[in-house]
């Protein structure tokens, strides 16, 4: 779905459409998607986000996540050792190995590294001066990590469960844990307008904010 200004939302077919798509990036004026299911074309790429081609991702795997950075598309999955797959284009991917056979679910840049978190395995961090080569890292904690991002000189990381669900580093490979306000199910996080905001999928509130300027 597509919208001029975040409020009116109009519904648009991404081929093929019985995929599970979880994931959404823009670089070099495009948009990549990449799914988790299908039998072919886990990955979609658009020029205006409206109309859609359907792209062979590097394998079958459960396409978790996609970033742009560095003239580069990155994307992280699950399934097998070459969960990771780049492309400078959005449109021909090449399969590269991930540090360990985790369940990666989220990549991103900054600060000239690709960074991605994982749900599982004994290193849940790895990362990667360029996309290809990746190196595994210890998380602050063993936890079922599911976002993260980099702004402000820092990298933030939000878990699922765990005693501390929130865990951030200043170069993607020292971690330190900090307590989330709620002990909820963080999914996702953003910043903007000097402010960190991460969402949960359970619990009363859903919502919680940092401000860092």
């Amino acid at each position: 779905m597509t919208s001029p200004d975040g409020i009116t939302w109009t519904a648009r077919n991404i081929p093929p459409t019985s995929n599970a798509f979880l994931s959404i990036a823009y670089g070099n004026n495009l948009f990549v998607g990449v799914a988790a299911t299908g039998t072919n074309n886990r990955v979609v790429t658009s020029s205006d986000g409206i109309t859609w081609t359907g792209r062979e991702a590097s394998a079958i795997r459960s396409w978790q996540s996609v970033t742009y950075g560095k003239g580069l598309f990155v994307a992280v999955g699950s399934g097998a050792i070459d969960s990771v797959m780049t492309s400078p284009d959005g449109i021909t991917w090449t399969a590269r190995a991930a540090a360990e056979a985790n369940q990666w679910v989220s990549v991103t840049y900054g600060n000239g590294l690709y960074v991605a978190v994982s749900a599982d395995g004994t290193n849940r961090v790895m990362t990667s001066p360029d996309g290809i080569t990746w190196t595994a890292r210890t998380a602050a904690e063993a936890n079922d990590w599911r976002s993260v991002i980099y702004a402000k000189g820092i990298y933030v990381a939000l878990s699922l469960g765990g005693t501390n669900r929130i865990m951030v580093s200043k170069d993607g490979i020292t971690w330190t844990a900090h307590a989330a306000p709620e002990q909820l199910g963080w999914k996702s996080l953003v910043y903007a307008d000097k402010r960190f905001v991460a969402v949960a999928y359970n619990g009363p509130s859903k919502v919680m904010t940092s401000t860092c300027e």
